[in-house]
């Protein structure tokens, strides 16, 4: 039975929601504000995290910041009742596997929910077939998701992890966006377009103690992940 840290102020939805993700075969942990959720999954372990992004004490952002920083290959979901594009984006890059406006289905929920948890456990599965990689002067563990440069640790998310596992593996390519969104994002939407291209920043702040590694954008088309 796959745990669920549900985080939703709303009494009335959340007894509802998770009544329902209960029946849907799902164990829920309840939490009715930001900071109670983060105190509650410092004590347990869960598959995934479902947060409200409006809630008192702590927004379902900060929330999300935290618990990054505390377990980052945990996925996590966000619903909110605001429209704005803004919070899509801001989620996305946080590194949200998915945002769900309110009202939604509840059937919908629990088939993103399944599907998030299914890509998750075959990502973990396939990183953890090759412990370590060493690209250039780095080294990556995908088991503890550590990527090292001589005194350099850098801690990363179960996404980050697995995008540079795929530019690793088509190294010195010239790989098209929708290609790579495909694959690590599993949509290639504008959100997720954006949210890649806040990854690949990213990426190029952790190998820059490797002049030889360097990632190019090709105007249009895609990147390409250049290890010399």
């Amino acid at each position: 039975m796959k745990h669920i840290l549900l985080a939703e102020d709303d009494v009335d939805f959340g007894n509802i929601l998770k009544q329902y993700l209960e029946i849907s075969g799902f164990k829920i942990t309840w939490a009715k504000d930001g900071k109670e959720a983060l105190d509650i999954f410092t004590k347990n372990t869960y598959n995934i995290c479902v947060f409200d992004v409006m809630m008192p004490k702590m927004d379902g952002f900060t929330l999300a910041e935290k618990i990054i920083e505390l377990s980052p290959e945990t996925p996590f979901i966000f619903l909110t009742a605001r429209k704005l594009k803004e919070d899509k984006i801001k989620g996305l890059k946080l590194g949200a596997d998915d945002y769900i406006v309110k009202p939604f289905e509840a059937d919908e929920l629990v088939l993103r929910l399944n599907n998030i948890l299914k890509r998750s456990e075959k990502s973990r599965t396939q990183l953890e077939l090759t412990e370590i990689i060493n690209i250039g002067d780095y080294t990556l563990n995908t088991k503890r998701l550590e990527l090292t440069c001589n005194d350099y640790k850098k801690q990363l998310t179960q996404k980050e992890g697995e995008l540079i596992i795929y530019l690793y593996n088509h190294k010195n390519q010239l790989l098209k966006r929708e290609d790579i969104l495909n694959t690590v994002w599993k949509n290639d939407d504008f959100f997720s377009g954006r949210s890649m291209d806040v990854f690949i920043s990213r990426l190029r702040k952790y190998f820059k103690l490797d002049p030889s590694i360097t990632i190019e954008s090709i105007r249009n088309v895609g990147l390409e992940f250049k290890v010399s």
